[in-house]
């Protein structure tokens, strides 16, 4: 088992920064790879940014491309999301994802961004 707990999340004006942050605990090391989710209201859950904890590659959806960083800390257990240039498009409940290597999924709770001014 993997829990899972985000962190980080808050209000921001636009053109802003945060940084989530993800820490895990558990089956540490069943763990292949890490994602960032995000759910506005009314919108589907969308894949925003995944890092393999192996190799550490990462990939991004085209819209925050240039402005989000995925990053991990494997001595903390902890993953990021830098986030910069915030727009009010990119306002939603951030979710933290992990991927076993016997393809179990765990989930956190969630954090919420609020990009307004």
């Amino acid at each position: 088992q993997v829990r899972l707990v985000e962190s980080g999340g808050g209000l921001v004006e636009p053109g802003g920064s945060l940084r989530l942050s993800c820490a895990a605990s558990g089956s540490i090391g069943s763990i292949a790879a890490m994602h960032w989710y995000r759910q506005a209201p009314g919108k589907e859950r969308e894949l925003v940014a995944s890092i393999n904890t192996r190799v550490g590659s990462t990939y991004y959806v085209d819209s925050v491309k240039g402005r989000f960083t995925i990053s991990r800390d494997n001595a903390k257990n902890t993953m990021y999301l830098q986030m910069n240039s915030l727009k009010p498009d990119d306002t939603a409940v951030y979710y933290c994802k992990a991927t076993s290597l016997y393809s179990a999924i765990y989930w956190g709770q969630g954090t919420q961004v609020t990009v307004s001014s």
